[in-house]
Parts: C-alpha cells; structure tokens; sequence
C-alpha cells in the first residue's frame, strides 16, 4: 500500500490553535478528520466540547488534544503553526515521537536565533547566515524528519476563516509534499501553488514583515499613496538583497509568496505587523503595544535578527536599520522617514 492511500485513511495534525493555525484546520477539515494540539487545555476543552476557539465555530471534525504523541501516532502529514519564539520548543516536545515517514508543513513566518550555548543577541551584536534559522532548518536540525515544507503568501487568517478567496504557496524540496499540501488545502477559495525553493519562500514570509511595519508607520502618520508605492517598491529591493544573502531565490521574492504577500500586509490593517507600525506612529510605545496583543508581530523579531546580519555582513539595509532605532533607540519615526528620504539612491532596480 503506498504512504498516499495510508495517508488517506489517517488525521491530519495541526499544532497550534492561533488565528491562523485555526484557519488551517478549518481548511483542512473539509476534506479530512483533523487531530489539533493546543497547550492550554481550557482551548481543547473548548474545542472538544463547543467546537469553537475563543468563541469562534469550527469544524466538527477538529479534535483536540494536549499529547504530542497521540497527534504524531494519529497523523503522517503534521501541520506546524506556532509563534517563530515557541517554535523550536514545540518542536523538541514533539521530536521524540517524530519519524522519517512523517511529513511536516509549517506556516510560521519568522527566524530562530542559532548561536552557541549561553550566548545572546545582545552578546555576539554581528551574526552571520549559520546563526540564523528558518523553521524548516529548526525541523530538520531538531527531528528525523526528512520531508519538510512550508506555507506562506498573503494568507490573512480572519479572510480565510470568512471563506474569501485567497492562495498560498507550498515550497518544499521534495514534490510529493507540495502534491500533498495542495491536495489537503486546495478548495474553491483557496489556490494552492508549489515552489522548490524552500528557504526562499521562507525567507519571502519573512522579511516582509519589516516592510510592513513601515507600511503601517506610514500610514498612521497620515501620508500618502505616493509614500506608500516608495516604500513598498524600495522595501522589495531591501527584501530581495537580503534574502539572497541569506539563500533564497530572486523567482521566489517576486512570487506570491514575496511580493503578493508584501503588497497584502502593507495595506492591511488585519495584518499585526502593520498594527504595530501604525500604533507606533501615533505615539504609542512599543512595549504597550505589544502587551495589549492578542498574537505576536513576528517582524519584531525579523528586524533585530536582520540588523545584526546586515551589520555582521558589511551590507547595507536602510528600511531595516532605520526601523530597528525606531523600535529600538527611539528615533522617531519622522526622522527615520528624512533620513531614507535623503538616501543616495541612485539606481531604481539593479539585481534583474
């Protein structure tokens, strides 16, 4: 029997019960039982229960559970949707009961600080490519998995829990998980596309995330459409040169995963990356804002780890290093602006 018609016949695990890991199961449960590890265990009550989540409906065929075991024993494909700064813990807590005939997709969007033991960001203040790693690289480094993949795009969990029309990308090494991922998700409303270049669609999800952040910082300071076509074209050069310093490909920045996504969350207010911006931008401070979150903004994260990169490398990052004292040295957003407003520019697209 192939491990297609035996995946066929099991649950489908999703771990992590955010908006978005909800979107997914929802997504998936149209077509298959669904096993859903959730930490708290007042959130699988909930869901075992009320088939809600905070309050929200889910599908019937979501089952809860608080084992890493009984979800891995249950499930071949495992869909992993967790915060980047939990993600290397759920991990190790779910290593054990991981084989290589699992399959592993993820869908967070961020990075995870690889430096030797003890040591700090704070500490080493340059890094470089081995100190950075993308979730697929955590999987691979902390299980036996072999097949790995990851979703991203503009995939905007409220839109997606309203059943509006959307797309998202599949990216793996290996086809048979893109196959895979897109037979689970691909519905009326959902298009799913495949990508061989991993780390750069990682990468895509990633970095814009920063540029988001602008986006919103802009737009609570009141400007305009002009200002915001500025920094999104200039902010897709910045993504594009530092994500091939990092490994990826120019064909996935400018894909759905990179640009398609860019443009959703740079005009977003669902987006939590852009909230923050725009929250910034009208005088709050950044540890209010984050306190009063309901879910991280992974590109606060992004920013740090990509200003020590850029530092550690020699490259020059002016949208990333400009909002790294604004989150950070407290500049103010105003004078960030002049300074990238002044900036010698002198070529519009050069890396084509």
């Amino acid at each position: 029997m192939s491990s297609k018609s035996i995946s066929n016949k099991k649950s489908i695990g999703v771990v992590g019960m955010g908006s978005f890991g909800t979107a997914v199961a929802n997504i998936l449960a149209a077509k298959n039982k669904v096993i859903a590890y959730a930490r708290r265990a007042e959130v699988v009550e909930e869901i075992n229960t009320m088939h809600t989540v905070d309050g929200s409906k889910i599908h019937e065929d979501i089952l809860g559970t608080q084992d890493p075991e009984y979800l891995c024993k249950s499930c071949d494909t495992i869909f992993f949707m967790v915060p980047s700064a939990a993600f290397q813990e759920v991990i190790r807590a779910f290593s054990p009961f991981l084989y290589p005939y699992h399959m592993v997709i993820h869908g967070t969007k961020g990075l995870c600080l690889n430096l030797p033991e003890g040591k700090s960001l704070e500490e080493v203040a340059k890094i470089s490519r081995k100190n950075i790693l993308t979730m697929s690289e955590v999987i691979l480094k902390e299980t036996v998995v072999i097949r790995v993949g990851c979703l991203a795009g503009p995939n905007l969990a409220k839109e997606l829990s309203a059943g509006q029309p959307a797309a998202t990308v599949v990216a793996s090494r290996f086809n048979e998980v893109i196959l895979e991922g897109q037979r689970l998700l691909r519905n009326d409303k959902f298009q799913v596309y495949g990508n061989s270049d991993i780390v750069g669609v990682e990468l895509s999800g990633v970095l814009k995330n920063i540029i988001a952040i602008a986006s919103g910082a802009l737009a609570g300071l009141g400007l305009g459409e002009n200002a915001k076509g500025l920094l999104i074209s200039r902010g897709m050069v910045e993504l594009v040169y530092l994500g091939n310093a990092l490994g990826g490909s120019l064909k996935s920045f400018i894909g759905l995963a990179g640009i398609g996504d860019l443009v959703t969350t740079c005009n977003s207010t669902l987006s939590r990356n852009y909230t923050v911006g725009f929250r910034l931008a009208k005088g709050e401070k950044l540890p209010d804002i984050l306190n009063t979150m309901e879910e991280v903004a992974e590109g606060i994260n992004t920013v740090r780890l990509m200003k020590a990169f850029v530092e550690g490398t020699g490259m020059r990052a002016p949208i990333t290093e400009n909002l790294y004292k604004v989150l950070f040295e407290d500049l103010k957003i105003e004078e960030a602006l002049q300074y990238l407003m002044k900036y010698p520019f002198s070529v519009d697209v050069d890396f084509i």
